[in-house]
């Protein structure tokens, strides 16, 4: 029992830090990257919303559409989670209410422009991409599924009629 709630106050610590910390370190790196530019703010936003997006989506459709033993489905979980990382950390900085998301939202506003909004369309665009390609794959599956399946029946009518040999009259 003192183990679990010894384990408790170290997560709750552990949590506090984490998110006074991430979110000025985060802004801090990506202020620095990009400068003050407003056009480097918005192509690395952008692309860091399309990529660390559309890469974690298509593990975890690959992930979940396999059947793995459910250690190696948590280990392609965390490193999706890993991958969403950068975006994860954008987003807490954007909606996050702690000091340490407000320190990096006035840092971004000077450092990064654009950086944050740039990242958000590029996120929604990798969203609408993944949906149509997965939904266009999904139609080419079932469609060449529904070609097999009529190739075997007219296969398995042409036995079966000719086997049943001329008609006689």
């Amino acid at each position: 029992m003192i183990t679990i709630a010894l384990s408790l106050v170290a997560v709750v610590v552990i949590y506090a830090a984490a998110a006074a910390f991430i979110p000025r370190w985060w802004a801090n790196r990506i202020g620095h990257s990009v400068n003050g530019q407003l056009s480097t703010g918005a192509l690395l936003g952008f692309c860091f919303g399309v990529v660390f997006t559309i890469l974690p989506l298509g593990l975890l459709w690959l992930t979940l559409r396999r059947h793995l033993s459910w250690k190696l489905m948590v280990m392609w979980l965390l490193v999706a989670a890993v991958l969403a990382a950068p975006n994860l950390m954008t987003l807490g900085v954007a909606v996050g209410g702690g000091s340490g998301s407000h320190a990096g939202q006035r840092t971004m506003d000077v450092l990064a422009p654009m950086f944050r909004g740039a990242t958000l369309i590029g996120a929604l665009l990798a969203i609408a991409v993944f949906v149509v390609v997965v939904i266009a794959y999904r139609r080419k599956v079932r469609r060449a599924e529904a070609e097999a399946q009529a190739e075997a029946e007219a296969e398995a009518a042409a036995q079966a009629g000719g086997s049943a040999g001329p008609p006689t009259a």
